[in-house]
């Protein structure tokens, strides 16, 4: 069963979430939260595998809660996913690397969203999205700030799973790609988040950009 925990300050959209959450067989809605700090102290004492979390909310902005909610270590297993009223919200770049899973805009379908809590309990990353890559790209551009260890700890196939991840390929994707097992793809992309000190795909992918090894334009 997966855990979720819901954060909005608005009552109507987390009561249309809760329905439609607990309308599946492996979902569940643990506990609400209407502002950021809400979502930090239930986040801790609930545990949950999913929060979706409003990035405006009073009190504690969603982008705050994200990062503190990353910054425990006892937290680490917990994914957020940053829900947005637009698609061109310049703090989800920041969400991303504050150690959100991803983002999701508010009026995205069911599915999709039913999708998402169940691809960010697995441990993805909600980075598919034509629109999601583009984003990304737009903000890393823009990113003055270093991006932690060199790409210099990668070997040679790393360096270029991490390029392939980057551009918002799947382990299976990249098995594909390089002619590798599925298995053997998984392992390098694991291999590049715990040297580069990644929490999750998420932000391989903004490393990806920061880093320059993918650039916006090849995103057609």
């Amino acid at each position: 069963m997966i855990r979720v925990l819901l954060a909005d300050d608005q009552l109507l959209v987390r009561a249309g979430f809760r329905a439609l959450l607990e309308a599946q067989p492996d979902l569940t809605v643990v506990g609400e939260a209407d502002d950021g700090d809400q979502a930090v102290r239930l986040t801790a004492e609930l545990r949950p595998d999913v929060v979706l979390m409003d990035i405006r909310m009073p009190r504690l902005d969603g982008l705050e809660a994200t990062r503190r909610i990353g910054l425990d270590p006892a937290l680490a297993a917990v994914r957020v996913v940053v829900l947005t009223t637009f698609e061109l919200d310049e703090y989800v770049f920041e969400a991303l690397r504050a150690g959100a899973a991803g983002f999701l805009v508010k009026d995205t379908e069911p599915a999709d969203l039913l999708r998402a809590v169940r691809v960010a309990a697995a441990g993805d990353a909600l980075l598919s999205p034509g629109v999601t890559r583009r984003l990304i790209g737009e903000f890393a551009a823009r990113s003055k700030e270093p991006a932690g260890p060199g790409l210099d700890v990668l070997t040679d196939r790393e360096r270029e799973v991490l390029a392939l991840v980057g551009l918002g390929l799947s382990n299976d994707d990249i098995a594909r790609r390089l002619v590798v097992s599925p298995l053997t793809a998984k392992t390098h992309v694991s291999r590049a988040m715990v040297k580069l000190g990644a929490r999750d795909r998420a932000q391989l992918v903004v490393l990806a950009y920061e880093s320059g090894l993918v650039r916006p334009g090849w995103l057609g």
